[in-house]
């Protein structure tokens, strides 16, 4: 009865483990969801999401230029389980986002954007940014029991001359390419009429090569012998080589 008057329950929820600490001393087990009792007098139940968090942040980042980038960064992580009794030892059971995420990610952030220009961010480039900055925290966090899942740019603000000074560059580059495609299909188009000419004058070539007088009298006999063949009415005049046929109309039989 004694024990029941001192004993107390707490839920551990889906997506967290509880880990117990009894007259300070944390074991070593940690509790999974469901109904766990302790005693109120000399235990508490320490709770610490397992669930990825959304960790935004408002940073202003240098680039390589030397001007300062207005960001928001979202980074998402998870504590590992079997880490956890390690980081509220370590680090602290409610603190440790300050104390070592937004450290870290304060000092890795500043050192790879420093490497990139402003515009950067804006192209290609700021997918390369995300997957630095999140490698760096790898490096660092993982061996104290963070899953890094990945580091988002979700915006980003330019002072708006240099802004502008890149909005204007970038359209110069995209017109530049488009001009590049246009000769580079104009090209194209002149290389196929070459070979479409150079087609049709071998073919002319061949056909002028072949036309040899043994040939042409050949054909002309070929063209007597389907004449003789051919039950209709025709007149030829020939010279004994090369026949000229003429069809008379039912005007010039009348």
């Amino acid at each position: 009865m004694s024990f029941l008057l001192l004993s107390a329950c707490t839920t551990v929820r889906q997506g967290e483990v509880g880990v117990k600490r009894t007259f300070g001393k944390l074991h070593p087990r940690t509790l999974s969801a469901g109904l766990h009792t302790f005693n109120i007098f000399t235990t508490t139940i320490i709770k610490i999401p397992t669930r990825t968090i959304n960790l935004e942040v408002n940073q202003d980042l240098p680039s390589k230029e030397g001007v300062l980038v207005a960001t928001t960064i979202s980074i998402l992580y998870r504590v590992h389980p079997d880490s956890v009794p390690s980081i509220i030892t370590n680090i602290g059971g409610t603190n440790y986002e300050d104390v070592v995420i937004l450290s870290v990610f304060k000092s890795a952030a500043p050192n790879i954007s420093s490497r990139f220009y402003a515009k950067d961010m804006h192209t290609i480039e700021r997918a390369n940014i995300e997957k630095e900055i999140l490698t760096l925290m790898r490096s660092i966090l993982t061996q104290r029991g963070f899953i890094m899942e990945a580091v988002l740019l979700k915006s980003i603000r330019l002072p708006q001359g240099l802004a502008k000074s890149i909005e204007e560059k970038l359209e110069s580059e995209q017109e530049a390419q488009r001009m590049e495609f246009v000769l580079a299909k104009e090209k194209r188009e002149a290389e196929r009429k070459r070979v479409e000419a150079e087609g049709i004058r071998d073919y002319q070539r061949i056909i002028t090569e072949g036309l040899n007088p043994l040939i042409i009298e050949w054909k002309s006999i070929e063209t007597f012998k389907d004449l003789s063949r051919s039950p209709n009415t025709k007149i030829i005049i020939t010279d004994g080589r090369t026949p000229f046929l003429i069809n008379p109309t039912d005007k010039d039989t009348k």
